[in-house]
Parts: structure tokens; sequence; C-alpha cells
């Protein structure tokens, strides 16, 4: 049966909209290449979009041609103002955006362990905002906030999860009721950070895969056929209660210690890298694990030349022409070096007990290494993980880095936030 007009308008305008959100301003020619819609029809759903104030003119195209530049139609980015929300243990940070995702202003405050429940709330929201204040934002449409532990998947509310201070849960009520026109949603951190790293990171070709949290401690998230798979009670990927040999007990139900987070928490990891020898210092509020990971990359690849990322050792092979005769000249191996490679091997050991687990269940062909860790191992971790798992695992599996690492949540929040409220203001995909 064909669709009435009304539902073919209604159509088309959600196609422009969407185009427009994915490649920015484009002129009516370009939307009519696009979408395959004849000149008059694509002429009326700008002037339907324009009046509407859902799209306007936001430039010239530029283009060598007879006659006025053709007019640049872009969506209206103030027509909302978003939030997102990094809530860990230890603080809360906060990006606002405009409607197609310009960072406006953002910032962070530490919240400390002795910080009473009332306080921390009061000190979360107060961020959140002065941080709207800044970016001129006079009413948030919707804040999305990635927090650690279990999320109800009936009532996306927080669950009371062991270890999480009491102000993770109070937030959300909190932030509600200063903010009563606005749509509040809560994900887990490390679902966030899958749907970044699919968007915008690592695993843009992938449409299945599974990232291994690495922060202060460890998580999971699996997508597969492109969903986020989050499970009966919305504890799919808790990694870190997985028992593992290696560790000297079991984990509980109110107590993750003896599970794998006890040999890939920060904490194991730092304890890991002294035994060998290896101490840094973590830069900022980062885990002190990814900064004794760094260390030990850099110590392994040594001095790197003026020559992209790529390490002296391998830009300068013998018939490698893009060395100039004014690189520097590759020095020899730290006497660090042999110790660091080591804690890497170690390292990867341990964290190959738990992505080989993940690869024997789920079969996902791809584990991105997420997190501040993750992202501080780079190749040089994932290459040695990857590399035992090619002996632990028939299926073949591909080993990659962050390349978000711990800003992928509040990345993965606000693009959840983006598309709740686009979703909102254009009509969901799948009525298009």
């Amino acid at each position: 049966m064909p669709a009435s007009p009304s539902t073919a308008r209604a159509i088309n305008d959600r196609l422009a909209l969407r185009l427009l959100q994915q490649q920015g301003p484009l002129t009516a020619g370009q939307l009519k290449q696009l979408t395959g819609l004849s000149r008059p029809t694509v002429a009326d759903l700008v002037e339907r979009l324009t009046v509407s104030g859902l799209i306007a003119v936001a430039g010239e195209s530029g283009e060598q041609r007879r006659g006025p530049n053709a007019k640049l139609y872009g969506i209206v980015a103030d027509l909302a103002h978003l939030a997102a929300l990094d809530v860990r243990t230890e603080g809360v940070s906060v990006v606002v955006s405009d409607l197609v995702g310009t960072v406006l202003a953002e910032a962070s405050v530490p919240i400390g362990g002795d910080t009473g429940t009332g306080p921390a709330v009061e000190r979360a929201v107060t961020l959140v905002e002065q941080v709207a204040k800044e970016a001129g934002a006079d009413r948030l449409h919707t804040v999305g906030i990635g927090a650690p532990g279990l999320i109800a998947p009936a009532t996306g509310e927080l669950r009371n999860s062991s270890g999480l201070p009491e102000w993770h849960r109070r937030l959300v009520a909190a932030l509600q009721e200063r903010l009563p026109e606005t749509r509040i949603t809560v994900e887990n951190e490390t679902n966030l950070a899958a749907l970044a790293e699919q968007r915008a990171g690592a695993a843009q070709d992938r449409d299945t895969f599974v990232l291994l949290w690495l922060g202060h401690g460890t998580g999971a998230a699996v997508v597969l056929d492109g969903a986020l798979r989050r499970g009966a009670s919305g504890g799919t990927g808790e990694i870190g209660f997985l028992p593992v040999p290696g560790t000297t007990s079991l984990p509980s139900a109110t107590d993750c210690e003896g599970g794998f987070h006890s040999l890939a928490g920060s904490a194991a990891i730092v304890r890991l890298a002294e035994k060998h020898g290896v101490t840094a210092e973590a830069a900022g509020a980062e885990p002190r694990g990814a900064g004794v990971v760094r260390e030990a990359v850099g110590l392994v690849l040594g001095p790197v030349a003026l020559l992209g990322s790529r390490p002296v050792s391998e830009a300068t092979a013998p018939g490698d022409r893009t060395r100039t005769p004014h690189s520097p000249a590759p020095a020899g191996p730290s006497p660090a070096a042999p110790a660091a490679a080591r804690f890497l091997d170690d390292l990867a050991d341990r964290l190959a007990i738990g992505v080989a687990s993940v690869v024997a269940v789920l079969d996902p062909g791809c584990v991105v290494l997420g997190g501040e860790v993750g992202q501080a191992g780079g190749e040089v971790l994932a290459r040695r993980v990857e590399e035992r798992i090619r002996r632990m695992s028939p299926l073949p599996t591909v080993v990659r880095p962050s390349s978000l690492g711990g800003s992928a949540v509040l990345r993965g929040a606000l693009l959840t936030a983006r598309d709740q409220a686009q979703d909102e203001l254009f009509g969901p995909p799948d009525r298009a």
C-alpha cells in the first residue's frame, strides 16, 4: 500500500535530517543527489524544515559555478543543549554541547571518599549547572550519565552495587529535581565506552566486538550484530567477577576480589610492575596502572624518530625511504627495556585469561582493550595479547588498543544524549 502524502513527507524530512546529522551542512543539490528525490521535492522539504526551525542557512558552498553560490543548509545547533557526565568513584566530569555535538564547555571536580553523600551530590549538581551556564545553555534538553555499576534494564535506574558510593545513586534524582524539564538517562560506563569506540574509535569497522575496560577497575561491554547486549539483569560484562587462576581466593556476590579484577585492576597492575622494577606516576586523575604501562611501553619502544608514531627501529629499516638525513639517529635500547618487556609479557598473560574466556563464549572476532590502561598499552600490549589468544583459542580474534581511552565514557554519554534528543526532535530512525 503506497504511503500517504503526509507520511511520505515525514519520511523524506527525516531522511534529509539524518543526512545533515551525519555529513554536516549540505546544499539542496547535494540533498537531491544523496536522497534520490526530485528537485521540487527537495525544495519543498528544505522550505518545510526551515519554516519549522529545524534547519537554517549555514553558509555557501563556494563551488565554482555561474550565478550565486548555492546555500548550505545545516541543523540548527542551538535548538537544544545537551550534557554528558562521567561519574567515577573519585569525582565527576561534565561536558555540555549543542545539538550537533560541538562541545561548548567542560569541567571536572574531585569528590573524595570522605565527602558525605549530601555534599557530594550537591557538588556534582552544581558543576552541571555551572558548566551549562558557561556554555550559554538556558535549558538542558537531555543529560546522559555514564556510571559504574549495574543498570536495571526494566527501569534504567542505577542499582545498589557493592563498593560504590551512595551519592552515585542519589545523583540522578537530585539532577531531575533541579532540572525538571530535562530528560536524564543513565548507562553503564563501559557500555558507553563501547558505543564511542564503535562510532568514533577503534571499532568503527565492526558490528560485533567486545570492549575490555581497563581503568581503575575492569569491565566489559558486548556488542553483537550492532546491538549492545545488557543481559537479563543488566550485568553483561561484569568480568571483574570472573573466577580465574592466579588469584588467592574466589570472588563473592558482593566483592570481585579474587576474580579477574585482582589480576587486571589498576592496583594489581601497579604491583606487578613494581615486581619488575617499573614505576611511574599517573597523569592527572588517570589510574596509576596506566602510568606504569605507558612507562613500560616507552622503555620497550625506545627513542622515536620524528616520523609519525612509528618507532625508529621500524621506520629506519633497510630500504625504508621515510627517514631523512635530518632525522635523529636511533639510540641504543634502555637498560630497563628487558624488565619492562617482561612486565608487559606478564600483563598480557593476565589479560589473555579474561580475553580467552570471552572469546570462547562469544566469538566476537575483535576485542578492544579500552580505558586508560588499554590506550596506554597501545599496539605493543594489544599485539602481545593477540599472540596469546592465537595460541589459546581456535577462534580468530583481532585485539586492538582503544583510541579514545578514558574519554570514551564522556564521548559515549554525549552521543547517547544527542541521539535521544535528535530522535525526539526529528523522529526516531525506525519511523523513517
